[in-house]
C-alpha cells in the first residue's frame, strides 16, 4: 500500500441515512488521528428542502435534515453536490449509495482519484453478469482499478448515529487495507472485526434484505416469533448455500457467525426497513413502489431488487428449486404469488427432508 505521504484525504460517496451516520463517525475520528486529513468530503445528491439546498443545510446547520434528522454532524464534514469535485484527489473512498446507482457513480469518478486510492463499500446489494454473481465491490474494482474492502454488520443507522453499542465486520482482500479502514471507522461503541472472507461478508449484507422481506410477510400475516425464527434460520441456510456456490473466493462458515452474518440478519428481520415495508405490503394491499415512497422518505428498498438479481442468477443455473425461500419472496414481490404461500414454502423446505 503506497498512499500519499501526507494525511490521507477521505471522501464519503453518498449521504443517506447510513452514509450520514458513518460521516459522523469518520468526522469525529479524523480530528484525533494525524494519519487522516482533518476535513472529510461527503458527496450529497442535491435536493431542495423547504426552499433551501440540502448541502447548504448540512454545511450551515450540520444536520442532514432529510435522511438523519436530529443528529448533528461534525463541522469538518463538508457536503459537496458535485461528485467529481467531492472525490478529487481522495486517498480513501467510502461508498454508501443505493446499489442500483453504483455503475453511474463509478463511470463519473473514474480518473478523478489517484490510482493508489483505496475504497470500502458499505453498499448492500448484488448485481449479475455473464458468469452469474457480480458483487458491488467487483464493479467498483473493475471500473476504477482500486482495491476495495467491504463493511457489513448489524448496524441500524439511527442507533449507530445515537452512539449505541454495536459490532460490524470488515471483509478485505488485503489485510493491511482492511486494518486501515478499521482505524478510520472504529469507536468504543462501533467495534470492528476484520476478516479476509470479503466475498461472503458482502453476500451476507445483500441477501439478508431478501430474508427480511420474508420475515415482514410473516409479520403481516400475523404469524409469531417462532415462524419468524424459522424464516431467519432457513434464510441463513440459503444464504450460506448461495455463497458457497457463487462466490469465487473462499467461503468460511465462521463468517456467518460474525456481525455481518447472523447478527445483521436478526436485526434486519426485526427492525429494518425491508421488514417494515413487507409487513405493510400484506396489511395494506398497496404496491411496494407506493410503500417505498410513502414510508421511506427518499430511502431505497433493497430487498425486492436484490431478490430479482438472485432470481436471475439462480434461474440461469437452473437452481431455483434449491432456494425455495428466495424464490417465493421474489415471486411474491414481482409475480403476484399469494403472500400466504410463504408458509407452505417453509413447511416444504428441503431442510426438513
Amino acid at each position: 500500500m503506497a498512499l500519499s505521504d501526507g494525511p490521507l484525504k477521505v471522501c464519503i460517496v453518498g449521504s443517506g441515512n447510513w452514509g450520514s451516520a458513518v460521516a459522523r463517525i469518520i468526522g469525529n475520528n479524523v480530528k484525533n488521528l494525524q494519519k487522516f486529513a482533518p476535513t472529510v468530503n461527503m458527496w450529497v445528491f442535491e435536493e431542495n428542502i423547504n426552499g433551501r439546498k440540502l448541502t447548504e443545510i448540512i454545511n450551515t446547520d450540520h444536520e442532514n435534515v432529510k435522511y438523519l434528522p436530529g443528529c448533528k454532524l461534525p463541522d469538518n464534514v463538508v457536503a459537496i453536490p458535485d461528485l467529481r469535485e467531492a472525490v478529487q484527489d481522495a486517498d480513501l473512498l467510502v461508498f454508501v449509495v443505493p446499489h442500483q446507482f453504483i455503475h453511474q457513480v463509478c463511470d463519473e469518478i473514474t480518473g478523478q482519484v489517484p490510482s493508489k486510492a483505496l475504497g470500502i463499500s458499505l453498499i448492500k446489494g448484488i448485481d449479475h453478469g455473464p458468469e452469474g454473481l457480480k458483487l458491488i465491490s467487483d464493479i467498483i474494482r473493475e471500473k476504477m482499478g482500486i482495491d476495495i474492502s467491504v463493511l457489513m454488520g448489524a448496524n441500524i443507522a439511527s442507533e449507530v448515529a445515537a452512539d449505541k453499542f454495536c459490532e460490524t465486520t470488515i471483509g478485505c482482500k488485503v489485510l493491511e487495507n482492511g486494518l486501515l479502514f478499521k482505524e478510520l471507522l472504529q469507536t468504543p461503541n462501533f467495534r470492528i472485526t476484520v476478516v479476509d472472507d470479503a466475498d461472503a461478508v458482502e453476500v451476507c449484507g445483500a441477501l439478508k434484505n431478501v430474508v427480511a422481506m420474508g420475515a415482514g410477510f410473516c409479520d403481516g400475516l400475523g404469524y409469531g416469533d417462532n415462524t419468524k425464527a424459522a424464516v431467519i434460520r432457513l434464510g441463513l441456510m440459503e444464504m450460506i448455500a448461495f455463497a458457497k456456490i457463487f462466490c469465487t473466493g473462499q467461503v468460511s462458515i465462521a463468517t456467518f457467525l460474525e456481525s455481518c452474518g447472523i447478527a445483521d440478519l436478526v436485526t434486519t428481520c426485526y427492525a429494518g426497513r425491508n421488514r417494515l415495508v413487507a409487513e405493510a405490503f400484506v396489511k395494506t394491499g398497496k404496491s411496494l413502489e407506493e410503500l417505498e415512497k410513502e414510508m421511506l422518505h427518499g430511502q431505497k428498498l433493497q430487498g425486492p431488487q436484490t431478490s430479482a438479481e438472485v432470481h436471475q442468477i439462480l434461474q440461469k443455473k437452473e437452481m431455483l428449486d434449491k432456494f425455495p425461500l428466495f424464490t417465493a419472496i421474489y415471486e411474491i414481490c414481482y409475480e403476484g404469488r399469494p403472500v400466504a404461500d410463504i408458509i407452505s414454502c417453509l413447511q416444504n423446505h428441503p431442510e426438513h427432508k
